[in-house]
C-alpha cells in the first residue's frame, strides 16, 4: 500500500537558511518541490560565493579514481582513522582543502604502483601468449637450424586463409635469396603457426613485407632467442613467477595504504557528494526579504520526526505548515511504497512497471496474495518446493547485500511454501515418486481426487474459475479507482463490462443446464443494460473489448496447462530411470531431468504468473504514471 503523503511548507529566517537546509538534508525525508511563485524569488547561494561545482566534481573524480585503486577494508584501524570524525565538522573550504591535500599526498604513490602493476599485467599476458606458441611449435625444434646470426619469426595465420602461404613463400625466397627455413604446424583448431628462420641482415625487408601483407607476426623477444625452446619455456616460467611475486608485493603495499586512507577517502567522497547534492537543490527554494521557504512532500509517518528535528535546532523560529488537501494537487503527489513484510518483496515487480498514481490502488499486496497462489498451483510438487526453498534461502543469505536479489529470493521463498501446500493436495513428491513409495496420495476435495493427470477437466474448470474471479476483482477495483478520480463515464464503462461478461457466463450456464431457464429473461435484460453502459462509457470500443476480456479469462487455463507439462516431465524422469537397466545410470538420468524441470519451474511459472497480473489483471484497473518519492537526503556513511 502507499504511504499517506503530506504537502508542507517550511518557513524560517533567511539568515539561517543554510542551517535549515542542512537539517532537512540530514533528516532525508522531504521530497522537494519548487517553492517559487509570484511572491517568492529564486533562492540564491550568495553566502557560498566561493562555491564552485566544477571544482567539487573534479575533486570527486580524483577521489573516486583513487578509491578504485585502493582495497576496501573493514579493519579497526581504518574504522578508527583519527580524521574521520573531524571531516564532518569542516566548512566547504576546509573540506575542499583537506580533500585536495589527501589526494595530492596519495596520487604519486598510487599512480606509480598502478602503472607498474598495469605494465606487469601486460607483460604477463604477453609471456603467456609466447609460452602457448612455443609449446605448440616445440615439436618442430629439431627441424630448426642452430646457426647464430639468424632470426626466428612466428606467423599466425587462420586456416581459412591458408592459401596465403603459397604467396608468402616465393616472396621470402626472393628477399632472403633463398637463405631461409619455412615450417608450418597447426596451432589450434582455427590457426596455423608458421616458423620462419632467416639471416638477420634481411630482417628489416622481411618485416616490412609481412607488415604490408597484414600478416599477424609474433616476434619472440630477444632474451628468448638463440636458445633451445625447452630452455626458453623454463625462462618464461621463471619470469612469470617473478611477475606474480612483484604484483603480490604491489598489492600488499596498496593494501597497507588502504588500511590507513580508504575510510578517509570514502568519507571525503560522501561529504563532498552530499554537499554538491545539497547545494544543487537551492533552485527549488524561495525567499522574501527576510524569510526562506522550502516546499515539498513528506510521508505522514516521517513528519513528526522532521518537525522535532527542526524544533530542536531552531525552536519556534522555523515553522512547518501542512497545506490543505487539494485533489488536483494530490494527483501529482509522489508515491512511497510502505507495505507489510509479507508484501515488501513483491515491490520488485512494481519496479518493472510505472509506479501507481497517488490516489490509485497499490496492487503490490494483491500481487503478494495471488502470485504465490498461481506459482504454487502450476508447480504443485512437495519435492520441487523444498528444493526451491533451499535454493532461495541460500542465495538470499549469500547475496543479502544486493537489494533486488534479496527481494527476488523473498518472492521465491513465499512461492515455494505455496508449492509445497499444493504438492500435498496433488499428492506429488518429485512427480509420482511419493505416491509410488506410499508416502502420500492426492487429496479428495468436493468429491474430486486431485491427481493432475487424471483430473484435467476439473483442474481446467478451477483455473477458469480463478480467472473469472481475478478479472472481476480487477474490474471492481477499476470502478473504485474511477470513482476516486471522479471519472463517471469510466466507472459506468467498467460496470457495463462487469455486467455483460457476467451475462455471457450466466447465459452459457443456462444453456448447459446449470441455471434455470426461468431466469433467461433477466440474463438478457442484464446484458442489454450492460451494453448500454458500455456504449455510454466507452463507445463502440467498450463493446468490442468484451471479447478481449473473455480472452483474458480463458488465458488463466495456462495455470493448468503449464503445470500439467511439469508433471509429465517429472513422470518421464521417473519412468525413464526405471526403464534403464543400470541402477546408477537411471538415478543420474532422473536427477538431471528433475533438475531441468526444477530450473524451468523457477522461471516459467514466474513469467506466466506475472503476465496474468500485468496483462489480464492490471489492464482492468491500473493506469500508473505516478511520481516516485525521491527524498532530499544525504548519502549515509
Amino acid at each position: 500500500m502507499l504511504q499517506k503523503m503530506k504537502q508542507i511548507l517550511v518557513v524560517g529566517p533567511k539568515k539561517d537558511y543554510q542551517r535549515i537546509v542542512d537539517v532537512l538534508y540530514q533528516a532525508g525525508s522531504l521530497h522537494l518541490e519548487d517553492a517559487k511563485n509570484e511572491r517568492l524569488e529564486t533562492m540564491e547561494i550568495a553566502p557560498l560565493d566561493t562555491f564552485n561545482p566544477e571544482e567539487i566534481t573534479s575533486l570527486l573524480i580524483r577521489i573516486k579514481g583513487q578509491l578504485q585503486i585502493l582495497t576496501p577494508t573493514d579493519s579497526k584501524k581504518a574504522q578508527k582513522s583519527p580524521l574521520i570524525e573531524k571531516y564532518a565538522g569542516l566548512s566547504y573550504n576546509e573540506l575542499s582543502i583537506t580533500a585536495t591535500e589527501v589526494c595530492d599526498s596519495l596520487e604519486e604513490r598510487l599512480r606509480t604502483l598502478e602503472t607498474r602493476k598495469g605494465d606487469l599485467d601486460v607483460r604477463y599476458t604477453t609471456l603467456a601468449r609466447y609460452e602457448k606458441i612455443i609449446k605448440k611449435i616445440s615439436p618442430l625444434e629439431q627441424q630448426l637450424p642452430t646457426l647464430e646470426g639468424f632470426e626466428v619469426t612466428i606467423l599466425i595465420i587462420q586456416k581459412e586463409f591458408e592459401s596465403v602461404l603459397e604467396i608468402i613463400h616465393p616472396f621470402l625466397s626472393e628477399i632472403t635469396r633463398n637463405q631461409f627455413e619455412f615450417i608450418s604446424a597447426d596451432l589450434d583448431e582455427k590457426n596455423i603457426a608458421v616458423i620462419t628462420v632467416f639471416s638477420k641482415k634481411y630482417a628489416a625487408k622481411v618485416h616490412d613485407f609481412l607488415y604490408s601483407k597484414n600478416v599477424n607476426e609474433v616476434r619472440i623477444p630477444q632474451e628468448y632467442t638463440n636458445m633451445p625452446l625447452e630452455k626458453a619455456l623454463a625462462l618464461i616460467a621463471a619470469d612469470k613467477k617473478a611477475i606474480i611475486d612483484e604484483i603480490a608485493e604491489i598489492e600488499k603495499r596498496i593494501k597497507e595504504i588502504s588500511v590507513v586512507w580508504y575510510a578517509d577517502l570514502f568519507t571525503l567522497k560522501t561529504l563532498l557528494t552530499n554537499f554538491l547534492e545539497e547545494t544543487s537543490a537551492y533552485s527549488h527554494f524561495g525567499q522574501t526579504d527576510y524569510t526562506f521557504v522550502v516546499k515539498g512532500w513528506i510521508p505522514q509517518k516521517y513528519l513528526p520526526a522532521t518537525k522535532k528535528a527542526l524544533k530542536s535546532n531552531f525552536d519556534e523560529s522555523v515553522v512547518v505548515t501542512e497545506l490543505p488537501y487539494d485533489p488536483a494537487v494530490f494527483d501529482n503527489a509522489p508515491v512511497y511504497f510502505d507495505n507489510p513484510f509479507w508484501a515488501k518483496p513483491f515491490e520488485f515487480f512494481m519496479n518493472l512497471v510505472q509506479p501507481p498514481q497517488y490516489r490509485e490502488i497499490d496492487p503490490t499486496p494483491l500481487i503478494a496474495i495471488f502470485f504465490p497462489l498461481f506459482f504454487g498451483l502450476i508447480v504443485g510438487d512437495i519435492g520441487y518446493g523444498m528444493v526451491i526453498l533451499c535454493f532461495s534461502l541460500f542465495v538470499r543469505y549469500k547475496f543479502s547485500h544486493i537489494g533486488w536479489v534479496r527481494q527476488l529470493m523473498g518472492i521465491l521463498i513465499i512461492s515455494s511454501i505455496h508449492t509445497i501446500i499444493f504438492g500435498y493436495i496433488f499428492g506429488e513428491f518429485f512427480g509420482d515418486l511419493g505416491e509410488h513409495m506410499g508416502w502420500l496420495h492426492p487429496l479428495t476435495i468436493f468429491d474430486i481426487t486431485w491427481n493432475r493427470i487424471e483430473s484435467i477437466i476439473p483442474l481446467l474448470l478451477l483455473t477458469i474459475g480463478i480467472g473469472v474471479f481475478h478479472v472481476f476483482f480487477g474490474l471492481s477495483l477499476g470502478i473504485l479507482n474511477a470513482l476516486r478520480h471522479h471519472k463517471k463515464k469510466h466507472a459506468i464503462e467498467k460496470i457495463g463490462m462487469l455486467g455483460l461478461v457476467s451475462g455471457i457466463l450466466l447465459l452459457l450456464g443456462s444453456y448447459a443446464g446449470h441455471i434455470p431457464k426461468s431466469v433467461l429473461f433477466l440474463i438478457i435484460a442484464l446484458m442489454l443494460i450492460s451494453i448500454g453502459c458500455l456504449i455510454y462509457g466507452g463507445g463502440s470500443r467498450g463493446v468490442i473489448e468484451v471479447m478481449g476480456t473473455i480472452g483474458n479469462i480463458m488465458s488463466y487455463a495456462r495455470l493448468m496447462a503449464i503445470g500439467l507439462a511439469s508433471v509429465i516431465l517429472a513422470l518421464v524422469a521417473n519412468r525413464l530411470s526405471h526403464e534403464i537397466g543400470i541402477f546408477i545410470v537411471g538415478i543420474i538420468v532422473a536427477i538431471l531431468l528433475h533438475a531441468l524441470n526444477i530450473l524451468l519451474a523457477m522461471f516459467s511459472p514466474s513469467i506466466h504468473s506475472l503476465r496474468l497480473h500485468v496483462v489480464e489483471f492490471f489492464s482492468k484497473f491500473y493506469e500508473g504514471g505516478g511520481n516516485p518519492y525521491k527524498p532530499f537526503g544525504k548519502e549515509r556513511l
